[in-house]
């Protein structure tokens, strides 16, 4: 059982990391992918990229769970779920013995709902510019709670991007990074398969239909796209002999077929292998053997600490802004299968994943919430460890 002592330890551990970060900027230049099953059935994996840590939380809002949604001189945005949601979120504040993070102050970073919504926050540096002028008497929605507001209320992709057409968002400081604006832009899933990516390109809201199924960070989304003009020529059929003149030549081993793919930890690098991948991985036929097959897909965007190192005003991290550290690094990844609303989940000191099944926690209507080094090292189903956390009152 998570004791209620463990877990006021690690709120003194949260409260501690979020005074450490209140003069830094960290960035998630993440990777994210989709992948489909030999019957059509839609996973994601994602990979947070960071140049240190931050405080995780896993937490459980039950369907019914109230928000709003505060940006400065004009009416709250409430909200309510419709939806049970299981979501990576990082806290708004240093919690107290007296006074306990409510669910308003969890802001989702990645999630999922229980009928196959999913979505991910990933790092955009040019999403800062001026916002376009905005009318102050409707309700605003800032973009710190894009991640609740979307799983609670909708099943779809399609159901989301009509919404966003009749809801202004607007960037408000996130006390997680030090009171900045967080330079990020949204990728949404679904069960169909269906995808989108949201951006605020210089303040500007731009949605797109996302027809790979894939995104990393800048620059922008259509760009990337673009550049697959220059990839026409990759395939996963290994062309292993050929002829230079007179001479004939022979590759001794398999695997030329990669020799193409960048191999790069920038953005742009790992976006056009995350497209590679998952449009050859095997396609399984049954849910288990997909997310097998995502786990070892999502093995080629873990990044180990050192691996690449940025030395102080080098410029380098994603947006010129790797400001928690020199080295971007994996503390994370996750897979979800949308289908069966399963969320996998791996840490930096774990080398098994954990299991959290949404069908399940949806039989408590409790907020239910615990670090996420909880499961360093735990693997198999976490579902009982958060179903057991005793919450403080």
């Amino acid at each position: 059982m998570f004791s209620r002592a463990r877990l006021r330890e690690s709120m003194i551990a949260i409260a501690l990391g979020l005074v450490g970060l209140a003069n830094v900027a960290p960035v998630m230049a993440c990777t994210k992918l989709t992948y489909l099953d030999a019957n059509g059935n839609a996973y994601h994996g994602r990979t947070m990229e960071l140049g240190g840590d931050l405080p995780w939380l896993l937490t459980y809002f039950p369907a019914g769970q109230t928000f709003e949604s505060d940006v400065d001189g004009v009416p709250p945005l409430t909200y309510t779920a419709q939806y049970a949601m299981f979501a990576v979120t990082i806290p708004n504040r240093a919690p107290t013995d007296t006074s306990p993070l409510t669910a308003n102050e969890l802001k989702v970073v990645e999630g999922i709902n229980e009928q196959g919504l999913s979505i991910s926050i990933l790092a955009y540096p040019s999403a800062a510019g001026t916002q376009r002028q905005l009318d102050v008497t409707q309700s605003l929605l800032s973009v710190n709670d894009m991640g609740s507001w979307a799983l609670g209320q909708f099943q779809t992709v399609e159901e989301v991007k009509a919404a966003l057409a009749d809801q202004a968002v607007v960037f408000t400081p996130a006390a997680a990074i030090g009171g900045a604006e967080a330079p990020v832009h949204f990728v949404l899933n679904d069960r169909t398969g269906a995808t989108i990516v949201v951006e605020f390109h210089e303040g500007e809201m731009v949605i797109y239909d996302n027809p790979v199924g894939v995104m990393t960070n800048g620059p922008q989304f259509d760009w990337h796209l673009t550049n697959l003009n220059n990839y026409t020529h990759l395939s996963n059929v290994d062309q292993s002999t050929g002829t230079f003149g007179t001479l004939p030549v022979n590759q001794p081993d398999s695997g030329i077929a990669t020799a193409s793919l960048p191999s790069s930890n920038t953005s742009v690098g790992r976006f056009v292998r995350a497209v590679y991948y998952a449009q050859f991985a095997e396609k399984a036929s049954d849910p288990d053997g997909a997310i097998l097959t995502l786990a070892r897909v999502m093995n080629n965007f873990d990044r180990p600490k050192d691996i690449t190192y940025d030395p102080p005003g080098s410029g380098g991290g994603e947006g010129d802004a790797l400001a928690m550290g020199d080295t971007e690094y994996t503390p994370w990844t996750i897979l979800a299968d949308l289908s069966q609303a399963r969320v996998f989940l791996r840490t930096y000191y774990g080398l098994n994943y954990t299991m959290f099944d949404l069908s399940q926690l949806a039989d408590t209507d409790e907020l239910k919430v615990m670090p996420i080094s909880a499961i360093d090292g735990l693997g198999s189903d976490g579902t009982s460890a958060l179903l057991s956390v005793d919450m403080p009152q």
